[in-house]
């Protein structure tokens, strides 16, 4: 009865905790966490009077504190220490065995069982001594430890919270009239108009309509300078305004946001297990074995060997105990820790653990070009004048054009005039000539600029061989001409990232090949390639084909990392063996990979790749320091060299134990990347 009842109480709570979600996952895990803080510290005040009463610990001092009826509260207090302390492991145990996996808990417990049950044997008449000062100590280790662990994990719950945090809780709303109104960020809409003072919070993503300012972003993107914004440019939730005013149209709110859409990755990227975690469970569960079979061989052994039956099981004993090595559990849980705090650190956001650790091994990495290792805006690279004219003359006349259209090769020639502080002129009967470009009226001159078509069609002679290399280069021309005579022509290319040169020299030096997949024409792949140093290049590739490219790559052997930013890239980053999302990217290609790249800077494909191979690396560093310390303690607390005098006392292997926790402690946090 009781069974079946215990049964349907637990489908209830389950049933609560779906309904409660995420937030209710949080309070558990803070409960738990301040549940083995308080165990810990009631176990460590028990077990002062524990250390004070035990004979072996009065002998190692040379004192002699004894008193009729000491051990009996000796008893009692390691009683109260073994149920209260040691009940986590307990019941973790049994959670493990009934699901036929012994681990971590399992082995904690047989040595805690072992410990308090041949001590109380101890106290009522047995011949030996007690291990009741090593039972203490070894659960106030234990507890330290899961305390630890639980808090790295939580360390990164809090780094949620800390986000959470970032999004102010009030926004100064503009209404129709131009009132401005205190209201809570909930009541902000998708098109509301708010303003955001010097100094305060942005309260939801959207774009300038008025002042401009700079703005901190560091907390979201990992940009240390403070980014000067204006009128037109947008601006992030949760991001500091610095020197000005600003009206702000919000464009996303709520879950919409990009900072929201970081804690739901951040949330991810916790709860998918880490596979190297459960190599040290795993190890865990080979030393429960080890520790049985090693315990039942010592006492059949110093049996067989006439020596007394006390003798033997406390050589026993002492094997299990000792066989417990906690550095194990620590082994894994705080290299994690560390590698997540590092990814924030650098603006990786890992989304799939798994993967990540996978990375080590990538052999290939795609890239997109547009977006990835381009800047995906146009931008002038060259500029050819006839006789007469300068360059900023005819970028003058040309941005004046310019400014009065849409077009993205028209926002490249503003761009670079507003970076030369060309001053603009005024301009009259503007005109879109479909097809063929632009014209206009400045100081009384027809001004206008044209496509290669036009000049063809006109029959206007300009620099054939210029023209001719540029495009050869997959550049787009335009001419300017005044009265219909040629003042100048003006290439422009997608431009290519500073970063990415660097980054993919690095990537050759570490052996990874780089490929790079993109729709646009060969010329203009070709050329960028050129610039980068990539090793292969597919190009005019249609976004149903990119997948394909994925596979056919890893057939051929290779591990295969993709890179994208677009919705075109969403099927090959989810094909790829490592799927890297640029976080300037649309939210199709952040939801499909397994990392994200807070900024668009190719470099951090580079730092990822390093950051796994360093986690590996330091995980297995750790698993060999917790085990191979009872690879050694082992025989010699069996007894192994008893003849020659050396036996590992209980003490010794506590001490042993504590060493190997800090050494795993100190080697995790040694986890960097260059």
């Amino acid at each position: 009865m009781s069974e079946h009842h215990n049964h349907s109480h637990d489908h209830h709570h389950r049933k609560e905790d779906d309904h409660n979600g995420h937030h209710d996952h949080g309070n558990h895990h803070d409960h738990m966490v301040e549940d083995f803080k308080k165990r810990f510290w009631i176990s460590i005040l028990i077990t002062i009077p524990i250390l004070i009463l035990s004979p072996m610990i009065q002998m190692l001092i040379n004192v002699d504190w004894r008193f009729s009826f000491d051990m009996y509260i000796l008893f009692g207090l390691s009683t109260v220490i073994f149920f209260y302390g040691g009940w986590p492991f307990i019941t973790g145990a049994k959670d493990e065995l009934a699901g036929k996996n012994p681990g971590m808990m399992t082995l904690i417990a047989l040595a805690i069982v072992v410990a308090y049950v041949y001590s109380s044997f101890a106290v009522f008449g047995l011949e030996g001594n007690n291990f009741f000062w090593e039972l203490a100590t070894l659960i106030d280790i234990m507890l330290l430890g899961h305390w630890i662990e639980m808090r790295s994990v939580m360390g990164a719950s809090r780094a949620l919270e800390e986000l959470v945090k970032l999004m102010p809780s009030e926004a100064h709303l503009i209404d129709s009239d131009g009132n401005i109104r205190d209201v809570s960020l909930e009541k902000v809409e998708h098109g509301d108009r708010v303003l955001v003072k010097p100094g305060e919070k942005v309260p939801g993503d959207g774009e300038i309509v008025e002042g401009k300012s700079a703005i901190d972003e560091s907390m979201l993107t990992g940009e240390s300078v403070p980014v000067d914004k204006e009128k037109g440019n947008e601006v992030i939730g949760g991001s500091i305004n610095g020197e000005g005013s600003l009206t702000i149209k919000v464009q996303k709110t709520g879950g919409d946001t990009y900072l929201s859409q970081v804690i739901t990755l951040v949330k991810e990227a916790q709860e998918s297990k880490s596979k190297t975690q459960d190599l040290s469970n795993r190890a865990a569960k080979w030393l429960f074995y080890l520790a049985l079979g090693s315990g039942v061989t010592t006492f059949i052994v110093w049996l067989a060997l006439g020596y007394s039956l006390s003798f033997a099981m406390e050589r026993m004993v002492t094997v299990m105990v000792i066989s417990c090595p906690h550095a194990l559990g620590l082994a894994a849980p705080l290299v994690i820790a560390v590698s997540t705090a590092i990814s924030a650190r650098k603006g990786l956001l890992i989304r799939n653990r798994t993967n990540f650790e996978g990375a080590r091994k990538i052999d290939a990495i795609v890239f997109d070009k547009t977006g990835t290792l381009t800047e995906g805006q146009f931008g002038v690279t060259n500029v050819d004048v006839s006789e007469g004219w300068d360059e900023a003359g005819v970028l003058t006349l040309a941005t004046s054009v310019e400014t009065q259209s849409e077009h993205p090769i028209a926002k490249g020639i503003v761009r670079e005039g507003e970076k030369r502080e060309l001053s603009i002129k005024s301009i009259k009967d503007f005109e879109s000539i479909t097809g063929k470009g632009l014209k206009a009226n400045i100081e009384g001159k027809e001004i206008m600029v044209v496509s290669p078509g036009y000049m063809k069609d006109e029959g206007i002679r300009y620099n054939e061989s210029s023209f001719k290399e540029w495009s050869n280069e997959g550049k787009t021309v335009v001419f300017v001409l005044v009265h219909h005579e040629l003042a100048g022509m003006i290439a422009l290319a997608d431009i290519v990232r500073e970063t990415a040169k660097a980054a993919i020299q690095e990537l050759k030096g570490m052996g990874i090949e780089s490929i790079m997949l993109t729709g646009d024409n060969r010329q203009v792949a070709n050329y960028v390639a050129e610039r980068l140093g990539i090793d292969q290049t597919y190009a005019e590739v249609l976004p149903h084909q990119k997948s394909d490219k994925i596979i056919e790559i890893q057939q051929s052997g290779k591990k295969v990392a993709m890179t994208g930013d677009g919705v075109n890239d969403a099927p090959a980053l989810a094909k790829a063996d490592l799927g890297i999302a640029i976080g300037t990217g649309t939210d199709v290609a952040i939801e499909t990979a397994d990392v994200v790249l807070v900024k668009s800077n190719p470099q951090d494909v580079v730092n990822l790749i390093k950051l796994s191979q360093g986690t590996y690396r330091k995980m297995i560093q750790n698993l060999w320091w917790a085990a191979g310390y009872n690879i050694i303690a082992i025989p010699l607390a069996a007894g192994i060299f008893f003849n020659a005098d050396i036996v590992l006392s209980p003490a010794v292997g506590a001490v042993l134990m504590s060493l190997s926790t800090v050494i795993v402690a100190i080697n995790a946090k040694l986890l960097k990347i260059d």
